[in-house]
């Protein structure tokens, strides 16, 4: 699938903004299931600073310094991007699970042990005896790894309720679970906490997911929406994508911005500011799906 997308954040504050400094990750992150064509990110007022890199994760990330007084900071970003859909899979021929970490322990190379630094804690997914006992329920001894961790994936979306209201970024994943409630971030964080708690790899992922509107009705402009969701290593297969909001494999719907430990590691945007007082936020993201090449050729 080939998408547009356009990501707009709005911050007006109360006091005006001295100088401030932010780190964006709102360009899509090239990887294998996944081209980026084309990028572009503004901002306004315009930065008297701004550079380009990658992350400690090989992240996309936008440094930039705005030195001009300001109430109102309006980050743009736009992307074209192709999706493929991963090749199909059977998750009971998979590994079983109880193997996946001695094997990354006993490998030498460089791609073993950058796997295995998601095996662990971060601070938004510190494992507890709950959640390990809630995840043991789906990892059965020497049950395949994918029909495991699938298993969980649909757990959650069957025991947890999707509720904006319930929780906050700075809400603990222990709280999440006892509240058995909370939305796409907080069920990515349970699900990575779950998987940690019995030392499987497995990374946090931020982007975005094609919405579609009822039967008959026009999608709204504006009404996509940021998502999060996990990845889980697999021997036989790398990393694989699985959202625990929709109960799903990820396809070809879902665009990949980054990839950390947690939220923490990438928040699309984050910095400090000096001045402003209190700030209300705005976000409106579209994604749009486009022609494939070969569907243009035909037309034209």
């Amino acid at each position: 699938m080939r998408y547009d997308v356009r990501h707009r954040t709005t911050y007006r504050y109360s006091q005006p903004v001295s100088i401030s400094h932010h780190v964006l990750r709102l360009t899509p992150r090239p990887c294998d299931h996944q081209v980026l064509h084309a990028s572009s990110v503004t901002v306004t007022p315009q930065p008297a600073v701004r550079s380009d890199a990658r992350d400690y994760f090989g992240n996309p990330v936008t440094y930039l310094t705005i030195q001009e007084q300001h109430e109102q900071l309006v980050i743009e970003a736009g992307s074209r991007v192709d999706v493929a859909a991963p090749p199909p899979r059977e998750p009971s021929r998979t590994m079983p699970w109880e193997r996946i970490f001695g094997l990354l322990a006993r490998s030498p190379s460089p791609d073993g042990l950058a796997t295995l630094q998601f095996a662990f804690d971060s601070p938004y997914t510190v494992a507890t005896a709950g959640l390990a006992a809630y995840a043991r329920e789906s990892f059965l001894p020497d049950r395949p790894l994918l029909e495991a961790a699938y298993d969980l994936t649909r757990r959650i979306h069957r025991d947890f309720r999707y509720d904006s209201t319930a929780t906050d970024v700075s809400t603990p994943v222990d709280e999440v679970f006892r509240l058995r409630r909370g939305v796409c971030q907080d069920f990515a964080h349970l699900e990575l906490a779950c998987l940690r708690a019995l030392a499987l790899p497995a990374r946090y992922v931020s982007g975005y997911l094609l919405t579609r509107p009822p039967p008959g009705q026009q999608k709204l402009v504006g009404s996509d929406a940021s998502h999060a969701w996990i990845s889980v290593w697999c021997p036989e297969a790398g990393w694989v994508d699985l959202d625990p909001t929709n109960d799903r494999f990820v396809h070809d719907e879902h665009v990949t911005l980054a990839w950390g430990r947690d939220y923490g590691d990438i928040s699309p945007i984050n910095g400090v500011i000096f001045g402003g007082g209190e700030h209300v936020v705005e976000v409106a993201v579209d994604v749009s799906p486009l022609p494939q090449p070969d569907e243009e050729q035909q037309r034209a």
